[in-house]
């Protein structure tokens, strides 16, 4: 399923709220550089879901705070 996710990154704690059915807010605590704001919401989103990292995939947005994640949970 395609879901929308804007990120707030350098947050004081990891933190994921449902808006509602495909939306999200992710509360990071890692700032944006080098990627690793989005190695920290793909962990996080797959915590969430319960399944592995490697379902979880940016489509779109990976350098915007706006992002649509493709999330495998079959």
């Amino acid at each position: 399923m395609k879901i929308k996710v804007k990120v707030i990154p350098r947050a004081k704690i990891n933190k994921i709220e449902n808006l509602d059915d495909k939306s999200y807010r992710v509360h990071l605590t890692s700032p944006p550089l080098d990627g690793k704001a989005n190695a920290l919401l793909i962990k996080l989103l797959s915590k969430y879901f319960h399944i592995s990292k490697s379902k979880v995939t940016i489509i779109s947005g990976e350098k915007s705070r706006n992002k649509t994640v493709e999330v495998n949970v079959e």
